[in-house]
């Protein structure tokens, strides 16, 4: 598949400045630049981030109000429940605020519920609210939902249940009433930091909960290993707090993890030092499996469990539950792909709506992903679900999906979502009107461009700046994630030496030279690129740098993400 290239604009002047300071690779401090790091003193907080720098819990809109009802619960011996959701940021941030709350308050005095995705849907539950009621809990502690359940947790107060919630989605506009709402995006809120994730918002406020009762720092500190995880599965910018949080959380994960993570790691099989690349990729499809394919619920049993063999029994269902939903998952997709490329029609459309009846509903929002891999196209994959059809729909770059469904609504039974994924459900015999009134107005609002997948590239940069101390300050710019991502690079007029090689057909080994530097680099999945190395002419390869290790010696080399002939 084509794909555009965008590289993005250099401040060289601002970059010279940062070199005379810094005294590193120029073209790293272009890079630095870009994201806002012009000085020394922001680079020393963006190179060595201090959980100093972290704002103080009480910035925050109605923290008071929920430390003091969480007290009010404690001194009076009510029943606490911690209330979350069924994915990665919803069960660590349960698993982290309710081992917290246990360790200051009697245990059998609390419990913690997660809804189960298939009987109860997202988010705040009825049935979780009469569990609640039918166990005489007065006060629900809501982590990554609730913003939105403005009739639910009305319901819940007639029953005599308050609500704390913690949530960082983007409320409507109505606001539920609750004891405390605890979301920086509440536009009264002062809160200096937006971007929170719900496992987050739980932290401050055990944060806040820790400094009213003089409790020391480790006594929260020890979930980080939970609060990177969220934060890396969640793929909230990687910026300000969530940075901070996020690189003394890997710390944590790499050194001393806690006894679920470490199970996790064990049987994702990861040896070296873990990246949040590692965590979103093998610990965090483990930790959603669990929803996805049966109940969530086993993952926070995972996170609380102290005892290391015990926790690695309960990571190994999840771990079957993962392997259930890759075969799900590979199985769905290889069913959609040939249904695309059957229907010639669905091909040339510029969206994309396929719909099984027997398609298992944990997955399909993992197949619209796959599909946007091979058309990139706004994609929805429908299931049947008892009497209804539901799916998932995921968007393409600058394209606000959720308007598009929102447009189609006169077929919809339920929707949700935002501007880059979302969820639907409509009747059986809705599916086809649905389908042609979501292209028409796909096809009506979608720009040409948006329909090619664009590669953002930090840099142009040349093979014989490419060095150990190069890698080591691009190491030294983890975690990486949104709006911090991984330098990508482009090297122009390169030529192939004549030692690449196709490796099984399908991934490239690159041997390519640019002036007197010689450097290699892999490729995957993309064996049209070797016939243009064949071809001897000059080409520009965009890639990130990267360190291979075989057979215990170390080198640098290239990753390449594409390659096109020179101009």
């Amino acid at each position: 598949m084509e794909k555009r290239w965008n590289i993005l604009p250099q401040d060289k002047k601002q970059s010279e400045l940062l070199k005379k300071v810094l005294h590193i690779n120029e073209t790293i401090c272009s890079v630095l630049v870009q994201r806002g790091i012009t000085d020394f003193e922001i680079a020393k907080e963006y190179f060595r981030p201090s959980l100093e720098k972290l704002h103080s819990p009480w910035l925050m809109k109605d923290m008071q109000k929920a430390v003091t009802r969480i007290e009010k619960a404690i001194l009076s011996e009510e029943k606490i429940l911690v209330f979350g959701d069924y994915d990665v940021d919803g069960t660590t941030a349960v698993a982290s605020f309710y081992q917290f709350i246990t360790s200051i308050y009697n245990p059998t005095h609390t419990d913690f519920y997660i809804p189960h995705r298939y009987k109860e849907g997202y988010g705040v539950s009825k049935m979780g609210i009469d569990f609640a009621a039918e166990n005489n809990f007065k006060l629900i502690v809501c982590l990554d939902c609730g913003i939105k359940s403005v009739e639910l947790i009305a319901y819940a107060s007639t029953l005599g249940i308050d609500f704390i919630i913690c949530d960082h989605h983007l409320p409507g506009n109505e606001l539920p009433i609750a004891a405390a709402i605890l979301n920086p995006k509440q536009s009264d809120c002062n809160y200096p930091y937006k971007d929170l994730c719900g496992c987050g918002i739980g932290f401050k406020l055990m944060m806040a909960l820790a400094e009213h009762f003089s409790i020391e720092q480790e006594h929260y500190h020890c979930y980080l290993d939970l609060l990177a995880t969220a934060i890396a599965a969640d793929i909230v910018p990687m910026t300000g707090e969530n940075r901070i949080l996020a690189f003394w959380g890997m710390q944590m994960i790499n050194h001393h993890p806690s006894a679920g993570i470490k199970a996790l790691i064990e049987l994702g099989g990861i040896k070296k030092t873990l990246t949040i690349s590692n965590v979103v990729f093998v610990i965090a499809p483990r930790i959603n499996a669990a929803g996805r394919m049966d109940d969530a619920r086993k993952a926070v049993s995972l996170f609380i469990q102290k005892d290391y063999d015990k926790a690695l029994e309960l990571a190994a269902l999840l771990h079957s539950d993962n392997f259930d939903r890759k075969e799900a998952d590979t199985s769905i997709t290889e069913d959609a792909l040939d249904i695309i490329k059957s229907n010639e029609e669905l091909s040339n459309k510029k969206s994309c709506v396929v719909y099984r009846e027997h398609w298992h509903k944990g997955v399909v929002g993992i197949v619209a992903s796959r599909l946007i891999e091979h058309y990139y196209k706004p994609t929805i994959v429908l299931t049947k679900s008892g009497t209804l059809v539901t799916g998932s729909a995921r968007s393409v770059k600058g394209f606000n999906l959720y308007e598009a469904i929102y447009e189609c609504r006169e077929y919809l039974e339920a929707y949700g979502g935002h501007f880059a994924a979302a969820g639907l459900s409509l009747l059986p015999e809705n599916v086809e009107p649905f389908t042609k009134k979501f292209e028409e107005v796909v096809s009506s609002t979608i720009e040409d461009h948006m329909l090619i997948p664009e590669i953002v590239i930090d840099a142009p940069i040349f093979l014989s700046e490419i060095n150990t101390s190069v890698y080591n300050i691009i190491c030294q710019m983890e975690p990486f994630g949104p709006e911090n991502l991984r330098p990508v690079f482009i090297a122009k007029n390169v030529v192939d030496t004549g030692y690449s090689k196709l490796l099984k057909d399908k991934h490239v080994k690159f041997s390519v030279k640019q002036n007197n530097t010689t450097l290699a680099g892999i490729g995957f999945n993309m064996p049209e690129k070797f016939e243009l190395l064949k071809t001897n002419q000059p080409v520009d390869i965009v890639f990130s740098i990267e360190e291979n290790e075989f057979q215990g010696n170390k080198s640098l080399q290239l990753k390449i993400i594409d390659c096109k002939m020179s101009n």
